[in-house]
């Protein structure tokens, strides 16, 4: 019997430790559950994590492809990496600075590859297209942090989710997403004196278990949170003292904030429901938000929005505070460690100093490093055809996931492709050249959940021979393209060494983490600039609440405000150029393409409890979307006007179902229709995960974050053509 091998799952960013176990013949794990010892989630773990990591579905890549006459055929390793190699110089060469070579990175590699991916595009090629999916998810969030904070990533860790007394999720559904946190936030919330509060247009399985469910209209998130903040200010519920300690910005905010009623009808809410969530911000709140904010061309605006709400309201304290979702496992890993946006430990982008220090540790010339970190995913596929020649794309799945999918598909047949992945994707089908790359269970290294915790990610199997690492395949390439880059064999423990070292005296701190360190304490949060110190809440440097609480309970000549709480000095420092919190002055502008008479529904897309990313792990049924039972209703009488038998399902039950086409403005998809009350009149929800979906959304981005603004476009409804049923059903046949 092969022993237990702990690990962390790397399917969502709450970070939950595991241990697993190898199949006793062959490859593959036998055995994954929670592990006890993890501080993060002490044996938790949710079943769809343990599913995806030791039996998931997809076709697993088992050896090198390349592309001959059309077709994608098995070949060696050498000839492989040789090919993607020539392929790879052939565009670096007729380019300009590295431009003609874009790479798409992944918030499912390991900090180590996301290092090492970074430092091949950034220090290797010189490519200014460098970006990940994680950009896709987060970059709206990580904008208004920086606005707000000057550095990246939430104040709040797990650690203040017990202390806090109102739980406002806001545009995320962590029942789907991240079950083993809302497990934590629901648990608090069921305390007498907490409450969980959730603001979606859609009633999700989050706000099923919620005691109060705001409808906000899709689009409508600004609107509301500056609602919330006029009545705020209206009844007298700011925390003035915090603002005048700790902020800059807010009179000249005040001054600019709408009606509350007109912004609440704006928003497609009640006045008493904005009343709802200003009075419950007086409490001790956390809020959390997530992609429903994020992807939006204001998603910089609605994010720093929120964190204006927990600004005004002082609560940037322990047990409370902005918290934004993380989805890919090692997001926050990508945006610390990969020189996405930018350099490793938060370092500016385009400061002199930042980049002349990495090309020094990198050993090339600092004239090679790029001074912007680019357009993002969408701008880089713009560049296709133009100043890039060849993607080198790794753990990401751009043709199902990016928006506006066909033109996707169509940019992606004009390039040299190399494919970096363990399953057979739908991007995998346009690729030059196809390297299989090992994925949980088999690869070494470290990742960083959504609270900043570093932990091990640790092999307990073997690969078959057709397989490598994503370090390995880095290394390789890199050995081949720019062979001085890297000092030999790519090691787990140096490449991070190397990383930890590079951030000392950075916002993300990591150089005081190691994997020595990792094995005794199994998870440390940055910034951890000692090889003692593993942080808390950021920015906050007064006492603890429990404790001011306590010391106004005990000592009389402490002094307490009429809440109990001891007058002891609180302070915040900031990495900003003041040194306060920063209010947001973000710029709001019309949603992109509005419903008319020939498209009069909204789509909007979201996760469903049993698939994640883009679903190439658990794809295993039919597109589905939600309706509600007056718009299906209205499909109802069309179809019905069809000619007998024309339109019905192809079961192999024989059942009737009920099918439609959704069409947007860039493509048409053929759905199966579910009558669903939790989903408003006029809109459509449809899952991300299915590689059909994002054929309707729009490629308009977030001006500042280069998010895109999946969540919102305008579709139609018409019947289908019965080939395209016939389709649909067989598979889920």
């Amino acid at each position: 019997m092969t022993d237990l091998v702990p690990t962390t799952c790397m399917r969502c960013a709450v970070g939950c430790g595991h241990v697993q176990r190898a199949v006793e013949q062959g490859y593959g794990l036998d055995v994954v559950r929670g592990d006890a010892a993890h501080p993060v989630n002490n044996g938790l773990a949710c079943q769809r994590g343990i599913k995806e990591s030791v039996d998931p579905g997809g076709e697993w890549l088992t050896r090198p492809l390349v592309r001959r006459d059309g077709e994608l055929v098995p070949t060696t390793w050498e000839t492989a990496l040789e090919r993607a190699a020539e392929g790879l110089d052939a565009a670096l060469e007729s380019g300009s600075g590295g431009e003609g070579v874009a790479v798409l990175g992944s918030g499912q590699q390991t900090n180590e590859a996301a290092y090492a991916l970074g430092k091949l595009a950034r220090g290797g090629f010189g490519t200014p297209y460098y970006d990940a999916n994680t950009t896709l998810c987060m970059a709206s969030a990580v904008t208004a942090y920086y606005d707000a904070f000057g550095s990246d990533a939430p104040p709040p860790t797990y650690d203040d989710i017990p202390e806090a007394e109102t739980h406002l999720v806001w545009g995320a559904n962590p029942a789907a997403a991240h079950p083993v946190l809302l497990r934590w936030i629901n648990h608090s919330a069921q305390q007498d004196d907490s409450e969980l509060i959730v603001v979606d247009p859609i009633e999700s399985e989050t706000s099923e278990v919620a005691d109060h469910h705001v409808p906000v209209a899709p689009g409508g998130d600004v609107d509301l949170a500056r609602a919330v903040l006029a009545r705020v200010v209206e009844t007298d519920r700011v925390d003035e003292a915090f603002v005048a300690e700790a902020t800059e910005g807010f009179d000249d905010l005040r001054e600019r904030l709408p009606d509350a009623g007109e912004a609440a009808e704006a928003a497609g809410v009640s006045l008493a429901d904005v009343d709802r969530i200003a009075e419950a911000l007086e409490d001790p709140t956390l809020l959390y938000w997530g992609m429903g904010i994020n992807q939006s061309v204001n998603g910089t605006a609605a994010s720093g929005a929120l964190i204006d709400c927990c600004l005004a309201t002082g609560n940037l304290r322990p047990g409370s505070g902005p918290f934004s979702l993380t989805g890919q496992a090692n997001s926050m890993g990508t945006r610390v460690c990969s020189s996405k946006g930018s350099w490793p430990g938060q370092r500016p982008f385009a400061d002199p100093n930042h980049r002349r220090e990495v090309a020094e540790t990198w050993d090339v010339p600092a004239s090679r490093l790029p001074d912007d970190p680019g357009p993002g995913p969408v701008g880089i596929v713009d560049e296709i055809g133009g100043d890039v020649e060849a993607v080198y794309a790794v753990a990401t799945n751009p043709v199902a996931g990016m928006p506006d999918a066909n033109r996707v598909r169509e940019q992606l047949e004009d390039a040299f492709l190399v494919v970096q992945d363990a399953f057979r994707s739908e991007t995998v089908e346009f690729a030059d050249v196809v390297l299989p790359a090992a994925t949980w269970g088999e690869s070494e290294g470290t990742t960083t959940n959504m609270e900043r915790t570093v932990s091990r990610v640790r092999a307990a199997t073997e690969t078959p021979s057709g397989v490598k690492t994503d370090l390995e395949l880095i290394g390789d390439l890199a050995g081949r393209l720019v062979p001085d880059l890297f000092d030999g064999e790519l090691e787990p423990a140096a490449v991070f060494d190397e990383l930890a070292a590079l951030t000392a005296g950075t916002p993300a701190d990591l150089s005081g983490i190691s994997y020595d360190r990792l094995e005794r304490e199994v998870a440390v949060r940055w910034p951890a600039p000692e090889p003692d110190v593993s942080a808390g809440y950021r920015y906050y440097e007064g006492p603890a609440a429990d404790d001011r609480r306590a010391d106004g309970a005990d000592d009389d000549s402490a002094g307490a405000d009429s809440t109990g709480t001891a007058e002891r000095e609180e302070s915040w420092s900031f990495p900003t150029p003041s040194g306060r919190a920063q209010f947001s002055t973000s710029e709001t502008q019309p949603l992109p393409e509005s419903t008319d008479e020939e498209y009069p529904f909204t789509l909007t897309t979201a996760r469903r409890p049993d698939a994640y990313n883009s679903g190439v792990r658990a794809r295993d049924d039919e597109p589905v979307a939600r309706v509600s039972p007056a718009t299906a209703a209205a499909l109802a009488d069309e179809l019905e006007s069809r000619p007998a038998g024309e339109f019905e399902s192809i079961d192999d039950d024989g059942d009737s179902g009920e099918y439609a086409r959704v069409v947007s403005r860039r493509g048409a998809i053929t759905v199966r229709v579910e009558r669903d009350e939790s989903i408003p009149d006029g809109v459509v929800w449809l899952p991300i995960h299915q590689p059909a979906v994002n054929e309707l959304t729009l490629s308009d981005v977030d001006p500042r974050s280069k998010e895109p603004n999946f969540k919102q476009c305008a579709v139609r409804l018409e019947a289908p053509r019965e080939r395209d049923v016939r389709a649909v059903a067989e598979v889920s046949a």
